[in-house]
C-alpha cells in the first residue's frame, strides 16, 4: 500500500496513479464481495482522483513521473533546484547567505502550474 498524501513535501504522479489503483480494487472487491459498505476510503479516492483529473492535463510529464511540490515547500525546493544546477558553489557565505529565497521561489513558480489536493496547493511543470 502505497502512501500519498497532502502532507507531503514532494509527490510523485505515479505514485498517486497508483494509489488510485489500489482504492479502486479496494472498492471493487468489496462491491464483488457484496459489501460495499466495507470500503471506507471513498473520500481519499475521491479527493486522488479530484487531484490527478486536475493535475494531469497540465503536467507534462504526469504518466512518467511528474513531481508535484507542497506550496509551503517551494522555496526549500527552489533553493535545492538552484544548488542542484550548481548555482550555488559557496552557498554557506555571502552573497548567497543574502539571497532572498522567497523572492527567487515566487519566480520559479511564474514557469509552474498548480492543482489543488484536498485543499493543499501543489506545483508543477
Amino acid at each position: 500500500m502505497s502512501t500519498v498524501d497532502n502532507y507531503q513535501d514532494i509527490l510523485d504522479s505515479r505514485d498517486v496513479d497508483s494509489r488510485i489503483e489500489e482504492l479502486e480494487a479496494e472498492r471493487d472487491a468489496a462491491v464483488e464481495d457484496g459489501n460495499p459498505d466495507d470500503f471506507t476510503d471513498g473520500e481519499e479516492l475521491a479527493a486522488l482522483v479530484a487531484f490527478r483529473d486536475e493535475a494531469s492535463g497540465y503536467c507534462a510529464d504526469w504518466q512518467y513521473g511528474g513531481v508535484l511540490i507542497r506550496d509551503s515547500h517551494f522555496t526549500d525546493y527552489a533553493r535545492e533546484l538552484a544548488e542542484d544546477c550548481g548555482d550555488l558553489k559557496h552557498a554557506d557565505r555571502w552573497p548567497y547567505t543574502c539571497i532572498d529565497w522567497e523572492q527567487a521561489a515566487r519566480e520559479l513558480q511564474q514557469d509552474y502550474t498548480s492543482a489543488e489536493f484536498d485543499g493543499v496547493t501543489y506545483w508543477f511543470m
